[in-house]
């Protein structure tokens, strides 16, 4: 695709890629993904921990969006429905493999991004310790509570537009948000 044609469909809203796209213009979907790509990676891997599992499960995310679009309401909000499929597709995946622990699986990944390119050694020893803690322990919450904190700390949604992706009001999003916070902050005491 030509700069020019990257470039101009970049200054569109979601819904107006969405419409395009249903209307025969396939690159719109490419700037879907490309906004959408590392928020969707980011839910799914703090929902399922394991980064392979995560890149598998935001490639699914994708797939469905491509073949779902052409029949939905283009007028709706884009994100939050993404973020539906993601979840659902993380929740299917958590069903399927609910014979091993949380722990478990957070214990098996050891391979964490690091974002920083510059630090030294002894740094990335310890923040790779960090995030695995994190991870697990988030991992550990009630899959209620984990899907809110996912969602918050991984995408740009707003309590409310995180309460329609799981079904639930804003209050009680708010409300699983700070239980979670208070479980962490339970779980990690003494260990950082």
């Amino acid at each position: 695709m030509p700069i020019a044609a990257a470039l101009s469909w970049s200054r569109h809203t979601d819904e107006e890629l969405a419409a395009a796209f249903c209307h025969g213009q396939r690159p719109c979907f490419d700037e879907i993904v490309r906004r959408y790509h590392s928020p969707v990676y980011a839910f799914c891997r703090r929902m399922v921990s394991r980064a392979e599992d995560a890149e598998d499960l935001t490639q699914e995310v994708f797939v469905q969006l491509l073949r779902s679009l052409p029949g939905a309401r283009t007028d709706l909000p884009l994100r939050p429905w993404i973020f539906v499929i993601a979840r659902n597709k993380c929740l299917d995946h958590l069903k399927r493999r609910r014979a091993l622990s949380f722990a478990d699986v957070a214990a098996e990944d050891s391979e964490v991004p690091v974002l920083d390119t510059a630090p030294l050694p002894d740094e990335l020893a310890e923040r790779a310790d960090l995030q695995e803690l994190l991870l697990g322990a988030i991992g550990a919450l009630p899959e209620r509570y984990r899907a809110v904190v996912a969602l918050r700390y991984s995408t740009d949604l707003t309590f409310a537009e995180i309460g329609g992706v799981l079904g639930l009001p804003e209050n009680t999003t708010k409300t699983h948000f700070q239980r979670a916070k208070a479980l962490l902050r339970r779980q990690l005491h003494g260990r950082l």
